[in-house]
């Protein structure tokens, strides 16, 4: 039997551009879809994070993957959208929890913090963890 692959947004700053860039060769279990940005190039991260979560919110992605030089600005503008859950996520227990108990569906990484392999790890267990539902549902309804 084989599973379906998942249909990943991906986005990144130009802090974030080569970890997005070696997620998309070496994390081969997912689609990925590139929402930009497309070089090292000084942009801004609200755009690239806006044109994800739109993938996101619209169904043409089942989640997001942004990036840009800690994470911080990326899940800030993630979170403005309704509908959208993201983390900042530099451990793998903090990429499990948020998905068991917060059911995220953005996982925002820092590319100058967590290296390579590790964010792969921690995407990897992002990905692998299902949301518990119960009394975690009724406190995600409360975000709207």
């Amino acid at each position: 039997m084989t599973t379906k692959q998942p249909t990943l947004a991906i986005a990144s700053d130009h802090a974030g551009f080569e970890l997005k860039e070696w997620l998309r060769t070496n994390f081969t279990s997912a689609t990925w879809i590139d929402a930009g940005c497309s070089s090292v190039a000084r942009c801004d991260y609200p755009d690239f994070a806006e044109k994800a979560c739109q993938l996101v919110l619209s169904g043409k992605a089942s989640a997001a993957v942004l990036i840009c030089g800690s994470g911080v600005g990326m899940s800030m503008a993630a979170n403005r959208k309704n509908g959208i859950r993201a983390v900042l996520a530099h451990s793998e227990i903090a990429a499990r929890l948020s998905r068991a108990h917060n059911d995220a569906n953005v996982l925002c990484l820092g590319a100058r913090i967590t290296a390579n392999e590790y964010a792969l790890d921690i995407l990897s267990q992002w990905l692998a963890t299902p949301f518990e539902g119960g009394r975690h549902q009724d406190r995600i309804a409360k975000m709207g």
